[in-house]
């Protein structure tokens, strides 16, 4: 059942266990091809990119096995060095397997991946970062092959804190001989997580969280047993959704170090939140109110993820505000969708302007992607009335089991059966 049907304006209230990370736990997956033996992942979320990586590692030979959020990863087994374009068309981030099969097994052939379309995603840093590394790479008719030829240790500089190039370059250089040194890398936490995770298999890393990381290329000392931090996106979409809705909401798990600019952006808007260790506490307002102005930046900035959602918060808030995406300029297909629900959104080039208007009034709308799909559950939950939401599936790839935590917390929210009402 690929509908989500929403009956809004039903508080919150609860407890919710912080899912493991979506954007921590691919790279991590794909990094267990860089050691000759069993991973083992703790943590791990159920959602269907996961279940695509596992496909696209069980297609080059590495044997899978889990259980509920533990997983075992058997890397002893690779046999090949050719992800299928099948699975490629199904999932962007195949081409982070490009880095840790040259540096595992010398060469690598791909084709130009698929995945959300929120805007123009280049994969031109990927590749010449590798070919700073002493790869040639050659590309015919959207097949890309990658070969170590001179492969050492280099300095590579991105032009762009890109994350998934900062991800490849870090396992890339894991197999280069000598020492590779970043810069202009990717400030995330999912960097410092995949970092995190190459210490816990013996390799030399230095830098992680900053513009500049060090990797000594080394093989792999020790099987890794690997915990996959909290979702600072999924924590953030249970609190937006507190916001619009009404109620208190407590997130245990919650990567809060990592959320500053989100719980900001939430505090402005009226929220009252209170943070103790890894437990994120919202109380939302009687009247949202609409922020300002708020501007998407590579971290430690407001999160691109974040930015359906936090407009979808806006359109529930009194008065006027701004919004601006400096990442992805596929983010605004949500505006059309949120426009059928009632919302006044004026979108000029990468700013989106939020009128006063009457509130959002449920409505029938599709999910162009997973965190456009994330924004129209929340804006669902605000809005009065029905609102029925298609092509689901886009929002399965990062949520796990969205609809029975939302339950469980006192939404009015199902997989649509005809059979069964709201």
């Amino acid at each position: 059942m690929n509908d989500i049907q929403i009956l809004g304006r039903y508080p919150l209230y609860g407890e919710i266990e912080t899912q493991g990370s979506k954007n921590a736990v691919l790279p991590v997956m794909a990094a267990s091809l860089l050691h000759q033996g069993v991973t083992v992942l703790e943590h791990v979320p159920d959602i269907t990119d996961v279940d695509c990586m596992v496909r696209l590692l069980e297609g080059l030979g590495v044997k899978v096995c889990r259980d509920g959020d533990h997983m075992e990863i058997d890397a002893s087994c690779l046999t090949s060095c050719e992800i299928s374009v099948e699975d490629v068309c199904k999932m962007r981030s195949s081409i982070m397997l490009l880095g840790p099969l040259v540096a595992r097994l010398g060469q690598a052939v791909t084709y130009y991946p698929g995945g959300c379309s929120i805007g123009r995603r280049p994969i031109d840093y990927h590749l010449a970062l590798l070919q700073d590394l002493g790869v040639a790479v050659a590309e015919d008719h959207g097949c890309i092959r990658a070969r170590a030829e001179n492969y050492c240790g280099a300095r590579i500089h991105l032009t762009f804190p890109s994350v998934g190039a900062t991800e490849n370059a870090v396992m890339a250089a894991v197999g280069a001989p000598g020492e590779t040194v970043i810069y202009g890398c990717a400030r995330e936490p999912e960097i410092v997580e995949l970092c995190r995770f190459l210490k816990a298999m013996g390799i030399h890393t230095v830098g992680a969280g900053t513009d500049t990381i060090r990797i000594r290329g080394q093989k792999s000392e020790c099987s890794p047993h690997f915990r996959i931090g909290g979702d600072r996106i999924a924590a953030g979409t249970y609190l937006a959704a507190t916001a619009v809705a009404g109620g208190e909401i407590c997130l245990k798990g919650a990567p809060v170090y990592y959320m500053k600019a989100t719980l900001e952006a939430l505090s402005a808007s009226g929220c009252r939140i209170q943070t103790e260790g890894d437990q994120i506490c919202l109380i939302a307002p009687r009247h949202l109110r609409t922020v300002p102005y708020l501007e998407t930046a590579v971290y430690p900035g407001f999160p691109t993820d974040m930015q359906s959602i936090l407009l979808a918060v806006q359109c529930c808030g009194q008065g006027e505000g701004m919004l601006k995406e400096t990442i992805f300029e596929g983010r605004y297909e949500t505006i059309e969708e949120l426009r059928k629900m009632g919302a006044c959104i004026v979108q000029e080039d990468q700013i989106a302007r939020i009128r006063r208007g009457n509130g959002l009034t449920g409505a029938d709308v599709t999910a162009r992607d997973l965190r456009g799909g994330a924004a129209l559950i929340v804006a669902g939950l605000g809005a009065a009335g029905v609102t029925t939401i298609h092509e689901c599936r886009h929002i399965d790839r990062g949520y796990e089991n969205i609809v029975g935590h939302l339950q469980r917390l006192g939404a009015r929210i199902r997989r649509i059966d005809p059979g069964i009402p709201l």
